[in-house]
């Protein structure tokens, strides 16, 4: 594969778009194929997305990057995620687009924020290391969630990246899940539900989940450590 790879699931003509992100690991030039367990994991949250949001006229894009590594400092996920998102754009011009990404695929998702066409950013156990830019989410409605037993990638610090976050957004959350590892399969209804009910709820395409909007009208550090 010398490119990225983006199945689109949903309507041809969509009014609003999710952009899925896997993760990946900090360095490797290795392929990404359809059968990385990283990729998987994403799989049925793009399902799901696309069968609440189908009604709504809602497409969503699955993306398989070319290499399982960031790569610092070619950033080589990015630049796939950005390729993704000019297609999206080519495909359902002027669609709102929320970004859902898992570990390295949350770290993605932060970065490329700033993209004109997205206004929301859902990261699920994001790597996100101190220093990483906060100002790309300016205006953008952003949720953070992770395990409290995630020992891949640290809670600590996506609760420091969100605390940056909230200078820049006043629309920046973030939850704790009890009980729940990097793998996002201990409590996976949860994850999924979270993940849906927020990005229906960005995007119009069904009423704000009143548990998501308690914690983006929170002040911090309160609306930055919602148990769920």
């Amino acid at each position: 594969m010398t490119e990225p790879q983006l199945r689109v699931l949903g309507p041809a003509a969509a009014s609003a778009v999710a952009l899925v992100l896997h993760g990946g690991e900090e360095r490797s030039t290795e392929l990404v194929h359809r059968f990385r367990p990283a990729y998987l994991r994403m799989l049925p949250f793009a399902l799901d997305l696309a069968r609440a949001g189908r009604r709504g006229g809602l497409a969503v894009g699955l993306l398989r990057y070319r290499h399982r590594g960031w790569n610092s400092p070619e950033l080589d996920p990015v630049v796939d995620a950005r390729w993704a998102l000019q297609q999206l754009r080519h495909r359902h011009p002027g669609a709102p687009v929320v970004l859902v990404g898992h570990s390295m695929g949350g770290r993605v998702a932060l970065h490329v924020a700033g993209d004109e066409a997205v206004t929301g950013v859902c990261a699920l156990a994001p790597w996100t290391p101190a220093g990483d830019p906060v100002e790309q989410l300016a205006g953008r409605t952003v949720l953070i969630a992770h395990g409290d037993r995630d020992t891949v990638t640290d809670p600590r610090l996506s609760h420091a990246y969100a605390l940056r976050a909230r200078r820049v957004s006043e629309a920046v959350c973030r939850f704790d899940v009890r009980g729940e590892s990097h793998a996002l399969l201990r409590r996976a209804g949860e994850w999924r539900l979270l993940v849906r009910r927020f990005t229906l709820g960005v995007l119009g395409i069904s009423e704000p989940d009143q548990l998501i909007a308690a914690a983006l009208a929170a002040p911090p550090p309160s609306g930055l450590s919602v148990a769920l």
